[in-house]
C-alpha cells in the first residue's frame, strides 16, 4: 500500500474516473488546492463540510536544542496550519480500521 498520493496521482484518478482529459483534470486539480490555500490565508480557518476544518495559528518563538550537539538555537515565531477531522470523517475511518 502506497502511502504518498501525488497531484500526479489525482489527476491520473480523475482522468479514469470522471473521463477528463488530463490536462484538465490538472487544471481541476490545481485549481482546488489553489482556492484552498487562498481562502485560508485570507481567512485563517477553512471549513471542508464531512471532511475538516484547515487552521492557521502563530507559534511563539522558542529555544530549541540541537539533539547530536546540544546546542540551543533560537526558533523563530511563524504560522503552522492545523487540520481538526469532522465527525464524518472519523466515523469513516474508525469504521474502516474495525472491518
Amino acid at each position: 500500500m502506497r502511502i504518498n498520493l501525488t497531484k500526479k496521482d489525482l489527476v491520473n484518478l480523475i482522468y479514469m474516473q470522471l473521463g477528463f482529459s488530463k490536462q484538465v483534470s490538472e487544471n481541476l486539480i490545481e485549481d482546488f488546492f489553489q482556492t484552498i490555500i487562498e481562502n485560508l490565508s485570507k481567512e485563517k480557518v477553512l471549513k471542508l463540510s464531512k471532511f475538516g476544518t484547515f487552521s492557521i495559528r502563530q507559534k511563539k518563538s522558542r529555544v530549541g536544542r540541537n539533539p547530536k550537539t546540544k546546542e540551543e538555537a533560537m526558533i523563530s515565531k511563524r504560522d503552522v496550519v492545523l487540520f481538526k477531522p469532522s465527525k464524518e470523517f472519523k466515523n469513516f475511518v474508525n469504521l474502516q480500521n474495525n472491518e
